[in-house]
């Protein structure tokens, strides 16, 4: 077991023969070159490796190679894809967010689809017994409440509990130019949250699987043997505008930037542009009439939000469509100054973070990922106290983050 699990920290380049590679292993391309290109992209570097294996494949509408998905495009450069596994949304990305996702048969393709957002989280044994090696390529967003990295997770270790290989093909982090957020407290670990990272957590897909198995946080403490396909000319510093939604209600470059600060507003009784076509970029409630002069309606949106918090009622609040998103890169820090502003604004103070008032509404604990929140917004707490109290946990996982870098 000590012989199959190697040390899936040490990274070494190469370009050629990646069967002479060791089990784990991060492949770059020639450095020399300026476009980015992403692990997909790069299929000399790993198409010959899966030449001969039963593949399956976890995957969504992000996993593509120019204009057509991963799986068709290694399908036609003939690797046999045995099984796909779908997130959150689907593998098509036609499921609206928290809908229970069913297995299926791919129409497109003929394989099997089996949803990992459904009946279960975690590959069975079953599911996993026909393929030799997993492959996983999914566009993240750098937040701990976005669904995706769990699946990673669960991947991991049921592939490591079966002693299959996971080939992630990494890709940039549109948010990873910064780390912020308190430390997940292990009491409010749920669905959007599994591990002590903070909310905003600035790595790649690649470094959190290495975190992973660094922080020995899959179960049992198990090791996956994993192999990791780097971006090419990429650093955490480097733009990224992704070239599809990474799910139905980010659907624009605006709204994943804001994402990181937007997205706790689901753990207050306020619509958070749910129900329209700008989703995580204008937020409000019916109460704050009179407040501000902003306002749209939430309406069922078919594969967005169906029943939106306040459907077919006027809301009044923020509208964030055009704010200077490059605030984020300046500051380095998700914008506190909003919750607290609609706080004060907030007429029914009482509702504000009451889940009970809607099945549509988190909680703000598990968002958030500690329990003092929620008091020091409803005791006027400055934006500044409230960050000293995620200290040291934020600084010593910037220096724990530092180990399971790829990238600069």
């Amino acid at each position: 077991m000590a012989q199959f699990f190697t040390n899936t920290l040490h990274i070494v380049l190469v370009s050629i023969l990646l069967q002479a590679c060791g089990p784990s292993t991060s492949v770059a391309a020639n450095p020399g070159k300026r476009k980015l290109l992403t692990g997909a992209e790069q299929t000399n570097l790993y198409v010959p490796y899966l030449k001969g294996k039963r593949v399956g494949m976890v995957v969504n509408p992000t996993s593509i190679i120019g204009k057509e998905t991963t799986v068709d495009s290694l399908l036609k450069l003939g690797v046999n894809i045995v099984n796909i596994f779908g997130p959150e949304h689907g593998f098509r990305g036609n499921a609206s967010n928290g809908t229970h996702v069913d297995d299926e048969v791919d129409q497109k393709t003929g394989i099997k689809v089996i949803s990992l957002y459904g009946k279960h989280a975690i590959p069975t044994k079953e599911e996993l017994a026909n393929i030799d090696i997993m492959v996983f390529d999914i566009q993240d967003v750098g937040v701990r409440f976005y669904t995706y990295i769990n699946t990673l997770q669960h991947v991991m270790e049921a592939c490591a509990a079966n002693n299959k290989e996971v080939l992630i093909l990494d890709r940039p982090n549109p948010n990873g130019f910064y780390i912020d957020g308190p430390i997940l407290d292990p009491k409010f670990k749920s669905g959007i949250g599994l591990k002590p990272i903070p909310a905003v957590h600035g790595l790649t897909v690649g470094e959190y699987a290495q975190m992973l198995n660094g922080e020995n946080w899959l179960d049992n403490k198990l090791k996956c043997k994993i192999r990791i396909i780097k971006v090419a000319n990429y650093t955490h510093d480097t733009p990224y505008e992704l070239p599809v939604s990474p799910s139905p209600n980010l659907n624009t470059p605006q709204s994943i930037l804001l994402y990181p600060t937007t997205c706790l507003f689901e753990g207050t009784y306020l619509n958070y542009g749910r129900g329209t076509q700008f989703p995580f970029t204008i937020v409000g409630a019916p109460a704050l009439k009179g407040k501000y002069s902003f306002s749209f309606t939430p309406v069922s949106i078919k594969g967005m939000s169906e029943s939106p918090l306040f459907m077919n009622q006027v809301c009044y609040g923020l509208d964030l469509r055009n704010y200077d998103t490059g605030n984020f890169r300046k500051t380095k820090q998700i914008n506190l100054g909003w919750m607290i502003e609609l706080y004060k604004n907030s007429p029914n103070k009482a509702d504000f973070f009451n889940s009970k008032l809607s099945n549509q509404m988190g909680t703000i604990e598990k968002l958030i990922g500690v329990a003092e929140f929620r008091q020091q917004i409803i005791a006027g707490k400055s934006e500044k106290e409230i960050r000293a109290s995620w200290e040291p946990g934020l600084s010593k996982y910037k220096t724990m983050r530092k180990k399971y870098l790829l990238y600069p």
